[in-house]
């Protein structure tokens, strides 16, 4: 039998080649503005490629957690998963944040630049005021579930999932078609994203050569010190996730790295955590997580356990602060720190979103919106790195919450073979 070759390796071959084409435009041509155009048709793919994901994900997400939530069977039990969940969220949150705070103030990236700063009173464009505490409040309620999913409001799907599955799980066997049509139609959602995930390497090959072309490879060397910084603190934040999972369920966390890996790509070479949530599932049942759980907490992890994307907001904050030469005090810190807990929640998948949070955290604080524009040059090279660190935290995070039910098998023989055959 000819063995199949696996996702990750057309992923990387197709991250390498992006960079190659991407860097071979950027050198040939010179019209900047020729080369943006150019860029842009090349993004045609990945976008084409988000958009497709996009159109499944808001069913995904009610589906498989509608099903989750009516097979615990009892109100208690949601309950407590969910406390669980968002104790093991608050405790990564604070500890993502806490680390980037104290790591920029180390090394501090901010200093000596050699760059010129933008005017005080530039704009970046960015509107912030949807992330306001009053608005994410009143946010969580959808006014319609068909809004919320028309418009992949994530969170709003999540609420109003949590009612319906919840309605499902009282009724019990009367509403038991209805339950098993909604598996069926998870199940149809997850065939489809099979599907689509073929043109992973596609989208992946675009997105790569499509930056590049823009930016070219010297921005990077241009950057490389904050660059180097927070790559090295999401390289730390990764090494203190693996040990918080070691804890839990002991060496299996290393097997669990292994069958995360094209979730991983996925999520970094497209900057977007969604891109990479259906084939996450798919990881965490070959793992051994029973579905309940993992459909339960990983919807809840990609609105309120963005790791990744809330230290690039200390990062990006105490940067700026320190390029302007402004001295904020311990205790401001770390009130800023109290308000990134509130402000982050709700963007994963939303390419760049984490760019409105500091706006708005900057706007608070009376620190130059403009500073901004010094890193949206890099942003998609950075959030790279904060969308796939999202995607690992969410997994750990689902794994130790399963183990901690007693929700967690070992792995299924047969998806064990299947893995070895596609290795």
């Amino acid at each position: 039998m000819k063995k199949k070759r696996p996702l990750t390796l057309y992923i990387l071959v197709a991250m390498v080649l992006g960079i190659a084409v991407g860097y071979g435009c950027h050198e040939a041509i010179t019209d900047k503005q020729l080369s943006a155009q150019i860029a842009s048709h090349i993004s045609i793919v990945t976008d084409v490629f988000l958009r497709l994901i996009k159109m499944v994900i808001a069913l995904l997400v009610f589906s498989t957690l509608t099903v989750g939530i009516a097979h615990l069977g009892d109100g208690k039990a949601a309950s407590r998963i969910g406390v669980k969940a968002m104790g093991w969220f608050v405790v990564a949150s604070l500890l993502s944040l806490t680390l980037g705070m104290v790591l920029s103030n180390f090394l501090q990236l901010g200093t000596h630049l050699g760059l010129p700063l933008p005017p005080v009173d530039a704009t970046t464009g960015l509107k912030t005021a949807a992330f306001t505490l009053k608005d994410f409040v009143s946010h969580l309620v959808p006014k319609s579930p068909i809004e919320a999913m028309a418009n992949n409001e994530i969170l709003q799907v999540l609420v109003f999932s949590l009612f319906f599955g919840s309605a499902l799980s009282a009724l019990g066997e009367s509403a038991g078609k209805l339950t098993s049509a909604i598996d069926q139609l998870a199940q149809v959602m997850l065939r489809i994203t099979g599907t689509i995930m073929n043109l992973a390497p596609l989208a992946v090959f675009a997105a790569m050569a499509s930056v590049v072309t823009t930016n070219g490879l010297g921005i990077l060397l241009t950057f490389a010190k904050f660059m180097g910084g927070f790559y090295l603190g999401l390289f730390c934040l990764w090494m203190l996730l693996v040990l918080g999972g070691y804890a839990f369920i002991g060496k299996r966390i290393f097997r669990l790295l292994v069958l995360i890996r094209e979730p991983f790509l996925l999520a970094f070479s497209t900057a977007s955590s969604e891109a990479a949530y259906p084939k996450m599932l798919t990881a965490l049942e070959q793992f051994g997580v029973h579905r309940k759980i993992y459909s339960f907490v990983m919807p809840m992890g990609y609105s309120f356990n963005l790791d990744g994307s809330m230290m690039y907001c200390t990062f990006a904050v105490l940067f700026i602060t320190q390029a302007y030469g402004i001295d904020m005090s311990l205790g401001t810190q770390i009130t800023m720190l109290l308000v990134l807990m509130i402000t982050s929640k709700g963007i994963a998948g939303v390419p760049r979103a984490s760019l409105v949070v500091i706006a708005a955290t900057l706007n608070q604080f009376n620190i130059p919106e403009a500073g901004l524009l010094l890193l949206m040059g890099i942003d998609q090279f950075l959030d790279m790195g904060r969308s796939a660190t999202n995607a690992v935290g969410n997994a750990v995070a689902t794994a130790v919450v399963a183990k901690w039910e007693g929700a967690l098998d070992e792995e299924r023989p047969e998806q064990v073979e299947a893995i070895k055959h596609a290795a």
